[in-house]
């Protein structure tokens, strides 16, 4: 394993072009203004590299010389920590934590219906508005600060972006009540670290 990422000189990551998690990490990436070597992956048909590397054969996979990551918050945090500035994460142990439950929350609350929707065997009206309600909920969260929980932009912003990107696709339109949380989101798209981590297929969601 270790001869494989020796072989590439250039952070490289391994990404599939509509795949919400490789997006959540090229978004980190675009943050910290990391130059890196993109692996374009068909998550139906993965290169024999990727194979050796990931014991789970998935994306994304972060590879830096050496190392070799995989799971998206491990890959995030280590590029927070590798790249340092500007911070995506709190300096203190309690906010980290805090930090780090809220991540486990995006992704059991919310990610978890949205792949449910992007299958069409498991996709329903039901998780649809499952999915809907649950955001409209938390609405008021984006009224106190500029970004989520947060003065300034975190990783919670580069989780949770992905997500409101694709919720045109998955058929779910929020209504006028969650006007703070359809305010916030317009203003992730509109960072330049966002629009310069969407690949093709992300930008054609727009017109889906």
């Amino acid at each position: 394993m270790a001869q494989l990422a020796n072989r590439r000189l250039a952070m490289t990551l391994f990404s599939g072009d509509t795949c919400s998690y490789s997006h959540m990490v090229r978004i980190v990436l675009a943050e910290k203004g990391v130059n890196y070597e993109i692996q374009h992956v068909d998550i139906d048909d993965t290169p024999e590299d990727l194979k050796d590397l990931n014991p789970y054969n998935d994306v994304p996979t972060l590879i830096d010389r050496e190392l070799v990551l995989y799971q998206p918050q491990v890959i995030m945090e280590y590029l927070d920590e590798r790249f340092p500035h500007p911070p995506l994460m709190p300096v203190d142990p309690v906010s980290r934590a805090q930090h780090r439950l809220m991540m486990h929350r995006i992704e059991r609350d919310w990610y978890s219906l949205a792949k449910q929707l992007e299958d069409r065997n498991t996709a329903s009206d039901k998780v649809r508005k499952e999915l809907r309600d649950s955001l409209v909920s938390v609405t008021p969260i984006f009224e106190q600060m500029p970004f989520f929980m947060s003065e300034e932009c975190s990783l919670l912003d580069c989780a949770i972006a992905p997500l409101l990107w694709r919720l045109p696709s998955l058929g779910i339109e929020l209504p006028a009540s969650a006007k703070p949380l359809l305010a916030y989101a317009e203003k992730m798209f509109d960072r330049p670290s966002f629009q310069e981590s969407l690949s093709e297929g992300e930008k054609d969601m727009k017109d889906e």
